[in-house]
């Protein structure tokens, strides 16, 4: 397999178009269990979303290069991602923040019993951090431990550059961070990622999303200095200052 057309890239992946296909290359061989993990948790989601309106790129095949590298080929879905079409037409980001909250519903009417869970995925990060102290990892996992049990899907990293919108449908990619959990945590994820890369747009997501659910505002921002301290575990200098200031344990007006 010569793979020469880049596509894509982000954290230790390369994504690349082959023969109709896309790609996903892991740019360590020792990433074979990650590799697998996603691959598995993609195909799960998968059977979900097979009675769903909404679509997702299919796995084809796990393999390994002649190099040692892990790659994972899926469909490839051909269209414009939500943020294209907010760059390209300003003046219909509130249809699409509104056409972003319907499928973040969507995701979450789906039960995942057989993903891993969200809430230990958290507390694996913020037990492991090394920037924070042990008395504001205590107050941030006895938090986690009192938010309510889900087992609902949630995407983990929806933003509108991971919704492909086409002829065919509404797609979601990008499904590393799959996992079942609580609704409203992915929902403050969604948040977090707007207000890092979208700061107009964050605030009327979030009041677009608790009231097409239903859901209090206050709750979502419960989860807000979790998903933060989650979030410091990337290292990312540009992030900190944003991140330290969200991770202490308030209650938000």
């Amino acid at each position: 397999m010569e793979l020469k057309n880049l596509i894509a890239e982000g954290d230790g992946v390369e994504v690349y178009e082959y023969e109709g296909k896309a790609v996903k290359v892991f740019n360590d061989p020792s990433l074979k269990e990650k590799c697998l993990y996603e691959a598995l948790t993609q195909a799960r989601v998968e059977t979900t979303l097979v009675n769903s309106w909404l679509k997702m790129p299919s796995v084809n095949e796990v393999s390994v290069l002649s190099d040692g590298r892990w790659a994972i080929t899926m469909d490839l879905i051909k269209g414009k991602t939500m943020h294209d079409l907010i760059e390209e037409d300003p003046s219909k980001t509130d249809l699409y923040l509104d056409k972003m909250v319907d499928v973040q519903m969507e995701l979450h009417a789906q039960y995942m019993p057989l993903l891993s869970k969200l809430k230990d995925k958290m507390s694996r990060q913020i037990k492991s951090l090394g920037v924070i102290d042990e008395i504001k990892k205590y107050e941030l996992l006895t938090r986690l431990d009192s938010m309510p049990k889900h087992i609902k899907l949630c995407h983990g990293n929806l933003t509108p550059r991971n919704i492909i919108i086409n002829e065919e449908g509404t797609y979601v990619l990008d499904w590393v961070a799959a996992r079942q959990g609580n609704a409203s945590a992915d929902v403050a994820r969604t948040y977090l990622l707007l207000c890092l890369e979208y700061p107009a747009l964050a605030d009327k997501y979030m009041d677009k999303f608790c009231l097409a659910s239903g859901t209090s505002k206050r709750y979502v921002q419960a989860w807000l200095p979790i998903v933060a301290a989650a979030q410091l575990i990337k290292n990312k200098p540009e992030e900190r200052e944003l991140l330290m200031k969200w991770i202490d344990v308030v209650d938000y007006d």
